[in-house]
């Protein structure tokens, strides 16, 4: 039997059910995204809040669902309704979610999308898009070829009939990892806009906002296996159930345009700055997840946990975290990067996630600049932590079948003609290349990395 609204009584009792919903209107969030990640972070925190303050007005998520119809399959026969999992060693503990209301599909339901965000209703509009779904060229201004699948023209077309009807502006919340999410978010919407519509660009800087923000959740995706397990101590079978660690944060900047649930009753952080967090966050814990990634994909490891397992590659992690971003830190007090870093290896270690390594890997080279390059750009010292993940990235470009990165072809066809790796390394990551930076490396840092290579080449020629 599917989880519903009319089969909630038949849940198992091991599982939290919140009280009833409110009947009153609810106030919309629209949000683009709404993979596992989403539903494991944004849409539970927007469920606790309505837990932890129910004489508050209420939320509703709209979800979008940006590259099939996949989620909204799963969800909608469902009335928006899922379960999150979390997992911790021989620990479960299982909560139901009732925070999303509908799924829409991007090209099956634009014009239902762009009335959701036109409403009155709707006061927020958030993403969890990845790096590739916000269509940046390598420069990092709009790709506008990219930008017509995207969710520009849905946001541009209810901005403009937000600003007729004399309505409100938005607050656009960005929930990806992207160091100044709000920012980069904010500047290429107003690219967009003043590329259709010069005036609306201008209602837009005076009515909306983009606050930055920080989420750090690990959700892995969830399988088939995970379903059937979901089955057996729901007694019901959830389509959308999703699996995570008992850890969770989500630091905001306090800048909106209007009203906004009241996310800190369900733990969330508001500050003036969020810099120093978000920078912590990619450079630790993001830039060891795909040391991890690359450097174990090439070991024949499958999980983060087995990764961490490896002696020699959870050296390698530590020295990253500790000695190589740590000191490009500025915190100002406010993170304690000895105690976050021993926090991160106890959450990696967390076996009963089974965070695939492949899933990390994905979109290369849209994550390693906010990861690796920007330490490696800051720091005073060598790198060989970064460094040795950049050979073992540069070994997955040319073994890993299929690519999975938006740069695919590309980045093939530069280590095909690159005979040697500082040739490879000059095309990619030097001037004009893909990955260009303020990163220059030193010869030092070229024989590292070719060390570092010809070693991981040998070890999965060993291993095949």
């Amino acid at each position: 039997m599917r989880l519903s609204p009319d089969t909630i009584g038949a849940l198992a009792d091991t599982v939290a059910v919140p009280h009833p919903p409110s009947a009153q209107p609810k106030r919309t969030i629209v949000h683009f995204g709404l993979g596992a990640f989403a539903r494991a972070h944004l849409a539970s925190y927007t469920d606790g809040a309505e837990k932890a303050a129910p004489d508050r007005p209420g939320w509703s998520i709209t979800g979008v669902s940006m590259r099939s119809a996949d989620v909204a399959d799963r969800l909608n026969p469902q009335g928006g309704l899922f379960t999150v999992t979390e997992r911790s060693g021989p620990e479960r503990s299982i909560g139901l979610v009732r925070s999303i209301g509908k799924v829409l599909v991007r090209g099956r339901d634009d014009a239902g999308i762009v009335d959701a965000l036109a409403s009155s209703d709707c006061a927020i509009a958030s993403f969890t898009v990845t790096e590739k779904g916000y269509c940046r060229t390598p420069s990092g201004l709009l790709d506008f070829e990219q930008a017509r699948a995207g969710f520009y023209p849905l946001l541009a077309e209810a901005l403009d009939r937000r600003r007729q009807a004399q309505q409100p502006g938005l607050t656009l919340l960005s929930c990806d990892n992207l160091t100044g999410n709000g920012r980069i978010l904010s500047a290429l919407v107003e690219e967009w806009l003043q590329a259709h519509d010069a005036d609306l660009a201008q209602w837009f800087a005076e009515h909306c906002t983009a606050p930055s923000t920080m989420v750090d959740r690990i959700v892995p995706a969830s399988s088939p296996s995970d379903l059937d397990m979901a089955e057996c101590a729901l007694g019901l079978r959830d389509e959308a159930a999703v699996f995570t660690e008992p850890f969770s944060q989500w630091v905001i900047e306090d800048s909106f345009a209007g009203p906004r649930p009241c996310w800190e009753e369900a733990g969330a952080q508001f500050v003036t700055d969020v810099a120093p967090y978000e920078l912590a966050k990619l450079r630790m814990l993001n830039g060891a997840h795909s040391l991890l990634a690359y450097v174990g994909l090439a070991r024949a490891h499958a999980h983060v946990h087995e990764a961490m397992a490896d002696p020699s590659l959870r050296a390698l992690v530590e020295r990253l975290m500790r000695e190589e971003a740590a000191p490009t830190l500025v915190t100002g007090g406010q993170l304690d990067t000895v105690a976050y870093a021993g926090k991160l290896m106890a959450r990696f270690d967390n076996a009963a996630l089974e965070h695939r390594l492949l899933q990390i890997a994905m979109d290369g080279s849209e994550k390693i600049p906010q990861r690796w390059l920007g330490t490696l750009a800051s720091s005073r010292q060598p790198c060989p932590a970064i460094l040795t993940g950049i050979a073992a990235w540069l070994l997955h470009v040319e073994t890993a079948r299929p690519l999975d990165d938006p740069q695919a072809d590309l980045l093939r066809r530069l280590c095909c003609v690159a005979a040697d790796t500082p040739d490879r390394v000059d095309a990619i990551f030097g001037p004009g290349g893909p990955l260009a930076s303020n990163w220059r490396p030193t010869p030092g840092d070229i024989r590292t990395i070719g060390d570092a290579f010809e070693e991981l080449q040998r070890e999965g020629d060993h291993e095949t």
